[in-house]
This record gives C-alpha cells, structure tokens and sequence, in this order.
C-alpha cells in the first residue's frame, strides 16, 4: 500500500470526524422549548418509554432506549415494522413514545403514528425536518438537522445518525439529572462487568477477616510476625495492643529494610521495626476507594478498622484483581 493511499484514508478520516462533530455542536440550536416540553413528557412518564425507528434509526433507537433504562427512565425499542403486527399491543396510553426518523417520512413510523396517539401515549418526533409529516403529527418534535452527511456521496446516514444518538444522550443526562439519579441507583442497573463491581464492592466484600487477618501482640517478637505473614498470605501483619487497637503495620517491604540492616529477626521486637500509624481504612466504603487510597499512597495493603481504631479486616492488591475491581 503506498504512502500517498494510506494519507488518503487518514484525510477522509478526519474529514468525517470533523463533519460529525460539527453536526453535534450545531444541535445545541435546538435546545429549546420543544426539547424542555418532550423531557416534560418523559419525566411524566407512568408507564414506560417506547423508542421506534427504522433501519440506522431503528438501531440508534435501540442504543437510546438502553441509556434510558439504565440512567432512570425505564424504556426499550420496538421495530415499526414488528409493531404493525402485533407488538403495537406494547404500547398503552401510560406509556411516551418516542419516534426517530431522519426524513421523517418513513413509512413504517408514519403508519402507526395515528394509532399511537388513539391510544392516548404522548408522541415525542426526532427529525431533521420540522415541517415533516411525523413532525406534523407529534405532540413535540425535537430537531436533529444537519448541514451534511459525512458521507462523500451524501447518501450513508452518518452524521444524521451521529446527531440522533447525541441528542438521545442529551435528553437522557437531562432526565437522569431532573430524578437526581445517584451512581448508586446506576450500579444496581449495572450489576455484572468491572463496572457493576466498581460500584457495588465493598471493602467488607472482598477483606480477609476474623482467623484470617493476620495480626500480632505488639509484645511479639519479629520472627513470631513473620510466622504470621507466612500463615495469611497477605503480605503484612498488623500489631494490635492490649486494647485490641491497630498500633502499626509489618509489610514485606519492611522486611526488606530489617534485612538491609542487619537485625536479629530472632532477637528484634516488632515494635522497633513495624509502621506505626498506619494507613487504614473503613470497611463501609468501596473497594474502589480502597484501591485508589493504595495506589496514590504507593502501598500494597491496608486494614480496615471499625469506629473504635480495631481492625476488623485486612485486603491487598492481589484481593482487589481477584475481585475484578482493577
């Protein structure tokens, strides 16, 4: 492949990243009283949104509809073509739906449009022309006009595609705000993946606890420590005092600097090498938080302590991987 081809790919490239995010800027013109009444409508919602489309729209709509529901606004996508036969019977007068078409023309929608509105739904229109039949016939239309596909020949939904989703995401973040939908409400949509374990994991999901925390008394000497370590498998131990406080740390790391300098390990106190004052955290937050509070402050491990300085837990990077939270 020559050089000059391959300049020719990166040129029409750029082209059309620059024609797409042109098109989605110049929606913000349409940002007026037609979008606050369909996002009226939306929030009113009892019952749920229908979001219909055909071809390229049918799939933007199936991709708008999923970030509804999973941002506060329960809804899915039927196919027009479906909904002639049959699935129309989805749709209840509780329910708002929302109907994309780029012309506005579409047969498909337009065909079931008046049965829609018999049935009592509200009808929000998404076109790229204002004097359409569909616009005509919705309780509100919201513009997505573009100036051009990005399509050289003019002809591929692209950038009309681009600006149907945009403006699906524009409508969704404004109703997700007006709920006050919190990224817990999102984390019980999204319960599966690294995401849904992001949000939902706790410390106390994924700490080693009770005979499983490796601990000493701060009378223990060194060798009794790393017997402890050795045992648990995490890497450190914590030192606790007679009143069940964690008073300090022994990491594999200050195991390395004891070596370096020459103690005992029979003869050394744990007390005389351990990290006093140790980073800790509560077992209540996220295990995200968790592994942020470790990687800012260059540490492998930490314990979780309860209201009165105990621990009563203790994880390290290997638990988070193993958790999925990386």
């Amino acid at each position: 492949m020559t050089a000059a081809k391959t300049d020719s790919f990166i040129s029409l490239a750029a082209s059309v990243l620059d024609i797409e995010a042109q098109s989605v800027s110049d929606l913000k013109r349409f940002l007026d009283a037609n979008f606050n009444q369909a996002c009226e409508y939306l929030l009113g919602c009892k019952g749920r949104v229908i979001v219909i489309g055909m071809g390229k729209s049918g799939h933007i709509g199936g991709k708008i509809a999923a970030t509804f529901a999973s941002t506060g606004t329960p809804a899915f996508f039927v196919h027009p073509g479906e909904a002639s036969h049959g699935d129309l019977g989805m749709i209840t007068a509780a329910d708002v739906v929302l109907a994309l078409s780029n012309s506005g023309e579409t047969g498909e929608v337009l065909s079931i449009a008046p049965l829609i509105k018999r049935r009592g739904a509200h009808l929000i229109s998404m076109t790229g022309n204002p004097q359409s039949t569909l616009a005509e016939l919705a309780d509100v239309h919201v513009c997505i006009a573009v100036e051009q596909e990005a399509c050289p020949l003019g002809l591929a939904p692209t950038s009309s595609t681009t600006a149907t989703l945009a403006m699906g995401d524009a409508l969704a973040v404004a109703l997700l705000h007006a709920r006050g939908f919190t990224a817990d409400d999102f984390a019980m949509s999204h319960p599966g993946g690294s995401l849904g374990r992001r949000l939902l994991l706790h410390i106390h999901d994924v700490m080693h606890s009770d005979e499983r925390m490796p601990l000493v008394a701060e009378e223990a000497s060194l060798s009794e420590a790393l017997l402890e370590m050795s045992r648990k498998g995490l890497g450190m131990t914590g030192v606790t005092n007679a009143d069940g406080n964690l008073v300090g740390v022994f990491t594999d790391g200050d195991l390395r600097r004891v070596l370096d300098q020459r103690l005992d390990v029979h003869q050394a106190r744990i007390t005389q090498v351990m990290t006093a004052n140790p980073i800790t955290i509560s077992a209540d937050v996220l295990a995200a938080e968790g592994l942020k509070l470790m990687e800012d402050r260059k540490i492998n491990g930490l314990f979780a302590l309860n209201k009165d300085n105990q621990p009563v837990g203790a994880l390290n990077m290997h638990d988070l991987l193993k958790a999925g939270v990386m």
